[in-house]
């Protein structure tokens, strides 16, 4: 899969049923929607990105207060229905799906290597939450010596004035911070 634009690649992350759920208000998706379908014209590769666990849960530390609770319930594992990439931005066949098991994208996935087999040295950074996620895989790539962007009105958080705070003051200083629309107009 090559691409034309800087070896770039968007990130689609936690886009999956199980947090997907927690923001159905109408519109909110559309910018993740058009994002991909901006991607996919521009030969510009998808992963999509998911967290999930292994049966009996044995990634999760006791220790680990966002996800030891899970451990404690059923649901979240890689089959689970609340683990699969929400329909309204399915990915195709030849788009990779990347499992993590914790916050940042890169952490217990293969994402690093997905990256370097398809030459990729820009993210354009989406997703579900912008505190948690996003925050977490734009400082990592950020140390890894990616270039970033982040898609401001892809990103969604449970607190607005977080996601304000994030977007605007903490990740301009690693990452170029546009609307997918300013982003699609730079692709032209």
């Amino acid at each position: 899969m090559h691409n034309h634009h800087n070896n770039t690649a968007l990130l689609v992350m936690d886009m999956q049923n199980g947090i997907v759920s927690r923001f159905t208000e109408e519109g909110k998706l559309l910018p993740f929607q058009k994002a991909v379908e901006a991607a996919r014209r521009h030969s510009i590769p998808v992963i999509f990105v998911r967290v999930a666990f292994s049966e009996g849960y044995p990634e999760i530390n006791p220790q680990n207060k966002s996800f030891s609770a899970i451990s404690k319930t059923s649901g979240m594992t890689v089959s689970d229905i609340a683990t699969q990439i929400h329909e309204s931005v399915h990915p195709e066949l030849n788009e990779p799906v990347v499992t993590k098991f914790r916050v940042s994208a890169f952490t217990g996935s293969n994402l690093e290597v997905i990256l370097r087999s398809y030459h990729i040295n820009t993210l354009i950074l989406s997703g579900i939450s912008t505190s948690g996620v996003v925050l977490s895989t734009l400082r990592e790539a950020a140390d890894k010596d990616y270039a970033l962007k982040v898609l401001s009105d892809a990103c969604l958080d449970a607190d607005p004035e977080v996601h304000r705070v994030l977007t605007e003051k903490v990740f301009p200083r690693q990452a170029d911070v546009l609307t997918v629309d300013a982003w699609i107009n730079t692709l032209d």
